[in-house]
């Protein structure tokens, strides 16, 4: 049996390059809106930032400085290269504090609700609720819960025996004050986190994680039950399912809820405003305060562009980081 080909001809092949321009046409077209938001709101401001960096920007537009705003901060001006380096040492310790707690807080409440418990869907509502509460108005209630006079924390803590605190207008370090309670003497370097930036630790935590047990419980969810009943009747029992089959499993969203976390709390800005506005004695103040500072209060536009800019590349690093180091220990069913 003979099969005849028949070549494509030219008109064909125009009609069908005529299609793909305008499916493509089309395509670009559904995407013009999103495209333009993220242009105008978020691209453009971005390269006009950077742009500003390049100067001495006092209010408007000074001399061509090149990288000399950024060489400021770095280490040329021992003023600015202080403020920027301990700033970023706060972002980074607020983030290693909190992060970990937070998933790891999740993560448990996230398996309890999974299972079969009563009401478990008002539970749910009730862990996810702070999440959608606004982040000043918690903040506002949560400077008046450890207010150092009337506070409810000091009136628990009277309970177990603990002495008042000043939480957020307490400079010291946690290790230093439980050594002091201790009349043990510790060195400046192992002071640890101020009490002001734990309580800031702390509300974090309560504020954030009930986003962390939505997504646990949607990788949770992702699982089948086909892995779960195959271990089970190999004998499995309850922990080793969990640490050899709910945990690798759950890598991906692991994963995912730790790079988004990270970067959530370095960027963060609302609490440390409201709650400490960077004091006391500069024990909170951020990088991101420190742009805040830099940029509004201060005036000097292109050193505070710079500052952000710098901690949008320290960011991005750090979860390039993460990413090559943690990507390759993720599970895929």
């Amino acid at each position: 049996m003979t099969v005849q080909v028949r070549a494509e001809g030219p008109s064909r092949r125009n009609a069908r390059r005529r299609r793909r321009i305008g499916e493509h046409l089309w395509a670009y077209g559904l995407l013009a809106p999103v495209i333009v938001i993220l242009g105008v709101f978020k691209i453009f401001p971005a390269f006009y930032a950077f742009y500003i960096s390049l100067f001495r920007w006092d209010i408007i537009q000074g001399a061509f400085r090149g990288l000399g705003n950024y060489g400021d901060i770095l280490y040329e001006n021992p003023t600015r290269a202080e403020a920027f380096w301990r700033s970023l040492s706060t972002t980074f310790t607020y983030g290693l504090f909190t992060v970990p707690l937070e998933m790891g807080l999740a993560l448990v409440v996230a398996f309890l609700l999974f299972g079969k418990l009563r009401g478990r869907g008002v539970y749910r509502t009730l862990y996810y609720l702070p999440y959608v509460t606004s982040t000043v108005a918690a903040a506002v209630i949560f400077n008046w819960l450890f207010h150092p006079q009337y506070g409810i924390a000091n009136a628990i803590l009277g309970l177990v025996g603990v002495g008042p605190q000043k939480w957020y207008d307490e400079p010291r370090g946690l290790f230093e004050l439980a050594a002091s309670a201790a009349g043990v003497a510790l060195p400046d370097w192992a002071a640890g986190p101020s009490l002001a930036l734990v309580g800031i630790c702390a509300f974090s935590i309560w504020h954030y994680f009930g986003y962390q047990v939505i997504i646990f419980l949607a990788g949770l969810g992702n699982i089948s039950n086909e892995y779960y009943e195959a271990a089970r009747l190999d004998g499995a029992s309850e922990r080793q399912v969990f640490r050899l089959i709910t945990l690798p499993l759950l890598s991906p969203t692991t994963f995912f809820v730790f790079t988004i976390a990270t970067i959530g709390v370095l960027r963060e800005f609302n609490a440390f405003y409201i709650l400490t506005n960077g004091g006391p004695l500069d024990t909170t103040r951020t990088t991101g305060l420190l742009v805040f500072k830099t940029f509004y209060q201060q005036g000097q536009l292109g050193l505070g562009s710079a500052v952000a800019f710098l901690l949008a590349l320290a960011i991005l690093a750090f979860t390039l980081t993460q990413q090559r180091v943690l990507a390759s220990r993720v599970t895929y069913e």
